[in-house]
């Protein structure tokens, strides 16, 4: 926790973070697919993660130029329509903003209130700008600023999402702490040279044993605590 006190400005990622991706996108699939049963449903969740997940590698690695989320969920949400053998353009198009009803954690709100009163509190989404805007709305999240990667045209773990939070917070990135429920960005954001706070969530990305995280917490209220009592 050395040197956790220097803090300036705590950015957050949103997804998964600060609310519950998976489930409100399996929600939103029953929605979409009435006949379908928790394994089925699964199955379909799977299928749009693994599109999302494949296309933003594809962009990473320069085989598909930059595509935001909306375009991604799009997509995603059209494969899982065929895969069901539904051919509803409706259903497709309220498929594809999925992603921007996503519900909070229950602790979200609150904890980013409580941190927001002592910190300048910065939002770090792979959403796009237009998605972020409305997840925020839909799910009560109130920042100093919300940024999205669509910025700089990539996603995370590229280096330049992470300077993007850093260029905005307008300080040492060792002043800057990156909160999330994924070891993957944390990583990252280390090396960017902020330090990092795991948070633990029901799905997310664990540390492994070689991860060395400066905080690592059960939830917002324990990290607001870790934070506040300075």
């Amino acid at each position: 926790m050395a040197g956790i006190c220097d803090i300036e400005v705590v950015v957050f990622d949103v997804l998964g973070t600060m609310v519950d991706e998976t489930s409100g996108l399996r929600a939103a699939i029953r929605e979409a697919v009435p006949a379908s049963d928790d394994a089925s449903a699964d199955e379909l969740l799977t299928s749009w993660q693994q599109h999302v997940e494949l296309e933003q590698q594809r962009i990473a690695q320069g085989l598909r130029a930059y595509a935001n989320t909306e375009i991604i969920d799009g997509e995603a949400a059209q494969q899982v329509v065929d895969q069901a053998g539904l051919a509803d353009p409706a259903t497709v198009a309220r498929l594809a903003t999925a992603g921007q009803r996503l519900p909070p954690w229950g602790d979200s709100a609150a904890g980013l209130e409580r941190m927001a009163k002592q910190f300048p509190v910065l939002g770090l989404s792979n959403a796009g700008r237009t998605a972020l805007l409305r997840l925020n709305a839909h799910a009560g999240l109130r920042w100093h600023q919300a940024l999205s990667s669509e910025a700089v045209l990539a996603y995370k773990p590229a280096p330049e999402v992470y300077q993007l939070a850093i260029d905005t917070a307008g300080c040492p990135p060792e002043r800057v702490l990156m909160v999330a429920a994924h070891a993957w960005d944390l990583r990252g954001a280390q090396a960017a040279g902020m330090q990092t706070a795991y948070v633990q969530r029901p799905v997310g990305d664990p540390p492994t044993s070689s991860d060395v995280f400066e905080l690592r917490c059960s939830g917002l209220d324990e990290l607001a605590t870790a934070l506040t009592a300075r």
